[in-house]
């Protein structure tokens, strides 16, 4: 049962995505190509494939790259502290973060992220690769028996069994009557707020708020008071 997990042991994550390029036609023309084969039962025959670039080009770990990634844990006092890891060098940023698994205290440490099994655990795996890194011990899974798999996914605790549904981070907040994250900006905005605004400083607040909220959603699962984001 999740009540039975100390809350200090748990990573709660979330990562933010854009497409390696601004442009469509900054992309090689092999790019281009594979994107195109790619892609094409997703978009039919109605959308271009340099349009759906620009709209789904930070969704696939093959032909995006991570800007930022906020992590947090809780203390036994109902605080979160979180730090992120954010920049314009993905490898960088990435080998930073990976060097908190260096740290005793996140030896065992379970990942949680909301539809993370689908998306930010692969996602990070996938560019450390693509970097040339190994990734950390948490995000590999081959090999390992599903109850050796450290990691916790709120959408699916929320499914209950349900494998038609999707819940987004945005209404379970809604549900349990968390502040919304999305006060500001939302997924769809950040790669626009990255590329023509330039703007990596909301990007990362967007981010952290992702976290909090997640963290919080985890302790309703839980039927537990909100935690509140640790402040030096």
């Amino acid at each position: 049962m999740i009540q039975q997990i100390p809350i200090e042991k748990i990573l709660f994550l979330d990562i933010e995505t854009v497409p390696q390029y601004e442009k469509w036609e900054e992309m090689t023309l092999a790019e281009q190509h594979l994107w195109d084969k790619k892609t094409r039962w997703q978009r039919g025959e109605e959308v271009s494939a340099g349009e759906f670039y620009l709209e789904r080009g930070g969704i696939m770990a093959e032909f995006g790259k991570i800007i930022c990634i906020s992590a947090g844990m809780a203390d036994k006092n109902d605080s979160l502290k979180i730090k992120s890891f954010a920049g314009d060098d993905e490898k960088k940023l990435l080998a930073e973060f990976g060097e908190i698994f260096n740290s005793p205290r996140l030896r065992n440490v379970i990942l949680c992220a909301h539809n993370g099994k689908e998306f930010d655990f692969p996602w990070i795996a996938r560019r450390f690769l693509i970097n040339g890194m190994q990734p950390p011990a948490p995000f590999q899974t081959y090999g390992k028996k599903p109850w050796e798999v450290s990691h916790l996914d709120t959408m699916e605790l929320w499914k209950f069994g349900d494998y038609k549904s999707f819940v987004s981070l945005e209404l379970l907040a809604h549900v349990f009557g968390i502040p919304t994250p999305k006060d500001d900006i939302d997924g769809s905005m950040v790669s626009s707020i990255y590329y023509i605004e330039k703007d990596l400083f909301r990007i990362v607040q967007y981010c952290e708020k992702d976290v909090l909220t997640l963290a919080n959603i985890f302790r309703k699962l839980r039927q537990e008071s909100l935690l509140k984001r640790f402040e030096d």
